[in-house]
């Protein structure tokens, strides 16, 4: 495919065919061929309908979060977040990602060693986007060689909620260009009509202001914190 926005054409416009329940997460995710004609490409769909209801995020609204996470990855510069929209497909609607080629036994642990710097960025967004659901199997390296994260569904929610593999980085400072970035974004989250518009109406008004929280506890500590939830 010759650039992003034609890719983000096909996802939005193209035939979804070949649905095929998958094993991933609790919630339903079918993986999925998109076509228009002249282009195709496999995606992840994960349609709202098929959420499982949870106690504490409110139902209906883990589409939405996946793609605000690809939103929050983009507006940053962070490209860790495959391109992904929001559409309806043939159970309703719900987000579609664009699926990225890789190698399945390729995860976190495999890649912690030689990529620390692309896990510390994957870290910090966790952070931002106050991930609640970072397992191994969800930092994962393309057949190009790009480290990506996937399974943003569980992000945003107004109360911290940070659960995640990545605690190697605790203690260690946070480095000054992610905390340049972070600040540059929070600029924007102060500009309703700005860049931040569409994240901004995606997410409940608590869940924004918690998100400017978040950023500013992260800018003012300047370091990893430790947890002491993990996930396999």
């Amino acid at each position: 495919m010759s650039s992003v926005q034609d890719t983000r054409r096909l996802l939005l416009e193209g035939e979804i065919s070949e649905a095929s329940l998958t094993l991933w997460g609790s919630n339903y995710t079918f993986l999925v061929n998109v076509n228009d004609g002249a282009e195709g490409c496999r995606a992840v769909y994960k349609p709202r309908d098929g959420e499982a209801p949870l106690w504490d995020f409110p139902g209906g609204t883990l589409y939405k979060r996946e793609y605000g996470a690809y939103l929050l990855s983009q507006m940053l510069g962070w490209d860790l977040v495959p391109l992904t929209v929001v559409r309806d497909g043939p159970y309703g609607v719900g987000s579609l990602q664009l699926f990225v080629d890789h190698d399945p036994q390729v995860h976190y642990y495999s890649l912690r060693d030689e990529h620390s710097e692309e896990l510390k960025k994957i870290a910090c967004f966790d952070l931002v986007s106050n991930n609640a659901d970072r397992k191994g199997i969800h930092c994962i390296q393309g057949n190009d060689g790009h480290i990506w994260g996937i399974d943003h569904g569980l992000t945003f929610h107004a109360q911290l909620k940070v659960r995640t593999v990545i605690w190697d980085f605790a203690g260690e400072p946070i480095p000054q260009e992610f905390l340049n970035d972070l600040e540059s974004f929070a600029v924007t989250l102060e500009e309703p009509e700005g860049p931040s518009k569409e994240l901004i109406e995606l997410l409940h008004p608590t869940e924004n202001d918690a998100l400017k929280q978040r950023i500013e506890w992260l800018t003012a500590a300047r370091e990893f914190p430790g947890t002491t939830r993990r996930r396999a």
